[in-house]
């Protein structure tokens, strides 16, 4: 079975079509997520600013 060169040609043409689109994809298709890192530095700093709030509410109250 043999193929027409102009059967050929349109397949080559479609192989290298693709070949070129496929750098052109988006860096990352799903959302950006937090790192398990920026996750406990967001902690630490909520822990850190409610110990603040705290300490000044308690030396209001106890003066």
């Amino acid at each position: 079975m043999t193929t027409s060169k102009r059967l050929a040609e349109k397949k080559t043409a479609k192989f290298e079509k693709n070949i070129t689109r496929r750098g052109l994809a988006p860096q990352s298709s799903k959302k950006e997520e937090w790192e398990p890192a920026h996750m406990v530095l967001v902690l630490f700093a909520v822990l850190i600013l409610l110990s603040f709030i705290y300490q000044v509410v308690r030396m209001a109250i106890n003066g």
